[in-house]
């Protein structure tokens, strides 16, 4: 792994004190789960600013789907590494991660003291509504990119409706989409093209990154066998040392050593998403661990989707409560910020690893036409998945129950039309209104429907 610099070169021409303002303002506005986080990033790098080509992006964003983890933390760092190197990929990610680790760390110790507040209680229902209009809105520019031919439409409703109503795991998805798209590359290549395969319309040049690479780019984009031990050396000792040395000096009863060890099996084996890594979580933390109650974890998931950051920052609070509630030297709300601090320790080093260590290899791999149908199958499946989580999550902000059905293998969700909670649907229906049709930003956005649900709350009494 480089050595980081001050001031790493960029013969592309994007400065790294203008990247570090970018990365700034990304992070402090990356509401939306994953969703409207790959969106904003998109519009920032690709459409505003032009540092990246879409084709660039899409396999960036593709390799990112397949690894364990925050596809748009590691999406962040992927393309902060292919700007400024080592240095720009730690800014990058970390700047997705630490505006959320505050506010998520800041409200589990409210959460811890209060239980319920009436005021954060209207703050998080206003801004649910929000996130809602914001997931949709993602959904349809996502979709309006990847979907540019019947068979991209055909695997994206194969993949909902497997998702959806067949509960098929998300990992088998991919794997299907990547063999589809595999296979079809090789007998009918002109359907199965590279998803952007003219992202660069005739007459316009190309954005200032692609040149860059296009023309021998820099020595950090080629796969080195040194550099690859040096960054496996590197990094698993940051993440592993601290795990091993909890256990050994506490023994692994200890609330820190259970956390150390569980987060970090979790972030490896946890495909899929956020919503993967709450089903996962929640039966350890909950009916193993003991750490917290059912309705605590969703209220940890509540916290999480409407705070800037990826959605596994859920693990924090989830980190939070177990130390706080621990038997401890510590004051519990102490505890509970170290138990915080390294819950996202051990959640987010592997994100760092995945990057550093595949990223060269993976642009290595950009000119294979198979793999780049196979990518670009799988991010025609990623639309059908992340509709079913928009479906998922709108149920859950409008009703107050959702009761689930099984008809053989098929499996439905059914809402109790009586639970419809009328100020959300308004609410949501206002968010709407204010995304599409008056183009209104997301933090303004998410800053007012807080707002408005907190006067809302606390007016209601």
């Amino acid at each position: 792994m480089e050595t980081p610099q001050k001031a790493p070169p960029s013969g592309h021409g994007v400065s790294f004190r203008e990247a570090l303002g970018v990365w700034a303002k990304i992070g402090l506005a990356s509401f939306g789960g994953p969703a409207g986080q790959i969106a904003m990033m998109h519009r920032v790098l690709v459409e505003e600013k032009r540092w990246i080509g879409e084709v660039r992006f899409l396999h960036a964003l593709n390799y990112c789907m397949l690894l364990p983890g925050p596809e748009a933390q590691q999406l962040a760092t992927y393309l902060g590494w292919l700007m400024h190197r080592t240095l720009g990929g730690l800014v990058a990610g970390l700047f997705f991660i630490l505006p959320g680790f505050f506010v998520i760390l800041g409200l589990s110790a409210l959460y811890a003291g209060f239980q319920k507040f009436a005021l954060v209680e209207g703050i998080f229902f206003g801004i649910k509504a929000a996130v809602l209009a914001i997931v949709v809105h993602a959904l349809d520019r996502i979709a309006r990119r990847a979907l540019r031919n019947p068979a991209m439409v055909a695997i994206a409703l194969l993949a909902f409706v497997a998702i959806f109503f067949f509960n098929v795991p998300f990992p088998a998805i991919v794997v299907g989409a990547a063999v589809t798209g595999f296979l079809g590359g090789r007998l009918f290549p002109r359907i199965f093209a590279a998803a952007a395969a003219a992202a660069v319309p005739e007459g316009e040049e190309a954005p200032a990154l692609d040149r860059f690479l296009a023309n021998g780019g820099a020595d950090h984009t080629r796969p080195s066998l040194a550099r690859a031990v040096k960054v496996s050396a590197v990094l698993l000792a940051l993440w592993l040392a601290p795990v091993a040395a909890l256990v050994v000096a506490f023994g692994p009863g200890d609330v820190y050593a259970a956390i150390a060890t569980f987060f970090s099996k979790m972030a490896v084996v946890t495909f899929g998403g956020a919503y993967a890594v709450l089903a996962y979580v929640a039966q350890q933390a909950v009916s193993h661990y003991g750490w917290l109650s059912p309705r605590e974890m969703l209220d940890g998931l509540g916290l999480a989707e409407t705070t800037p950051g990826p959605l596994i920052l859920v693990t924090e609070f989830v980190g939070f409560m177990a130390a706080f509630r621990a038997q401890t030297p510590l004051a519990p709300m102490l505890a509970g910020a170290a138990g915080a601090a390294l819950t996202v320790w051990v959640t987010f080093v592997p994100c760092f690893l995945w990057i550093f260590l595949g990223a060269p290899y993976v642009e290595r791999l950009r000119e294979n036409r198979q793999l780049a149908s196979a990518l670009t199958a799988i991010t025609a499946a990623v639309v059908g998945v992340v509709l079913n989580l928009a479906i998922w999550f709108a149920l859950h902000v409008l009703f107050a129950a959702v009761g689930e059905t099984h008809l053989g293998i098929l499996r439905l969700f059914v809402p109790e039309w009586r639970t419809l909670d009328w100020p959300a649907f308004l609410f949501a229906a206002a968010s709407f209104v204010a995304l599409f049709r008056f183009n209104v930003g997301v933090v303004p956005l998410v800053a007012g429907a807080g707002a408005a649900g907190a006067a809302y709350v606390l007016a209601a009494g």
